[in-house]
C-alpha cells in the first residue's frame, strides 16, 4: 500500500498556565492520501484551529507526531501553505496583489526571472488577472480571500491546510470560493485539509469529512462523502444522499456536545 502524504499520529496538546493544564487536543489521528480533498468538523472549541496549527508545524504538540511525505513536521514545512480566515491580517496592505503574491516565492529563493510569471498565472486561475497593480484594501473581502488562495497556489505546495477560510466572507461569495477551491483542487491534485465549523460546507467540499469530539478532542467519525464528483451548488445539496451525510456528521456533533454537557443523547441522534 502506498504511504499517506499526511499521517498524524496519537497527536496530544495540553496548554498550562496559573498551575493548571487545559486538555486542547486529547489524541487524536488520521491519515491523508496524496491528493485527497478531506474536511474537519467539530463542536465550537473542540480544537480544529490548534489542530490545524499542529499540522502546519506552527506550534508544537505535547505528544505524538505529525508525518508529510515521510518526514516529521518540526516546524512550518516546505511543502505546505496555509489559507486561514483572517485574510486582512495576512496579506500586506502596502503591497499589491502581484507583490503580496510573490513575495513568499522570493522568500523561498524562486528566480526573479519567474517570480512575477508565477505571480500572474496564479491570481489569473483565481480570477484576478485584472487587479494585479491593486491593493487588498482595495478589494471586497471575497477577493482578498482570493488573493491568499493565489498565494499559497503559486507557492506550489504539496499539502494545502484552509482553516476557516470562507467564514468572513458573505454567502455568495463563499459559494463561489468553495467552488473555486474544487476547482482548483481537482485541476493541481494538490492535497486539501479544510477545517470549517460548516457543516454543510464540509459535505459539500469533502472526499471525506472527519468529526472531531468536543474538547479533550479525538476523531469519533471518518464520513466517505460518495457524492458524484462534479459538484454543483444547488444540485448537488438538493440529492437526498446529500442530507443523509449532512444528518449523520450533525447527528454526531450534537452527540459530542450533549455529551460534554452531561445530557443524555437523544434516541435515534447517531
Amino acid at each position: 500500500m502506498t504511504a499517506p502524504l499526511l499521517d498524524v499520529r496519537r497527536l496530544r496538546k495540553l496548554y498550562q498556565g496559573h498551575g493548571r493544564a487545559a486538555v486542547a487536543i486529547g489524541d487524536v489521528s488520521f491519515s491523508c492520501s496524496d491528493g485527497e480533498l478531506v474536511c474537519i468538523v467539530g463542536p465550537s472549541g473542540a480544537g480544529k484551529t490548534t489542530l490545524l496549527r499542529c499540522v502546519a508545524g506552527l506550534i508544537a504538540p505535547s505528544a505524538g507526531e505529525v508525518v508529510l511525505g515521510g518526514v516529521r513536521v518540526a516546524g512550518p514545512p516546505s511543502g505546505m501553505a496555509v489559507v486561514f480566515q483572517d485574510y486582512g491580517r495576512s496579506l500586506f496592505p502596502w503591497l499589491t496583489v502581484e507583490r503580496n503574491v510573490a513575495l513568499p516565492l522570493a522568500q523561498r529563493g524562486v528566480p526573479r526571472a519567474q517570480l512575477h510569471g508565477r505571480a500572474r498565472d496564479a491570481l489569473g486561475e483565481v480570477g484576478l488577472g485584472e487587479v494585479l497593480g491593486a491593493y487588498p484594501w482595495q478589494l471586497s473581502g471575497g477577493m482578498q480571500q482570493r488573493v491568499a488562495i493565489a498565494r499559497a497556489l503559486a507557492y506550489e505546495p504539496r499539502l494545502l491546510l484552509m482553516d476557516e477560510p470562507f467564514a468572513a466572507v458573505d454567502a455568495q461569495a463563499r459559494a463561489e470560493l468553495e467552488d473555486l477551491t474544487r476547482s482548483v483542487w481537482r485541476r493541481h491534485g494538490v492535497t486539501v485539509l479544510l477545517v470549517t465549523h460548516d457543516i454543510d460546507e464540509a459535505v459539500y467540499l469533502g472526499q471525506r469529512v472527519l468529526v472531531l469530539s468536543a474538547a479533550p478532542t479525538t476523531v469519533i467519525d471518518d464520513v466517505a462523502i460518495d457524492l458524484p464528483a462534479e459538484r454543483d451548488q444547488l444540485a448537488t445539496r438538493s440529492l437526498p444522499r446529500f442530507a443523509e451525510l449532512r444528518a449523520r456528521v450533525y447527528g454526531q456533533i450534537r452527540q459530542a456536545v450533549q455529551r460534554r454537557a452531561g445530557a443524555p443523547a437523544e434516541p435515534g441522534s447517531g
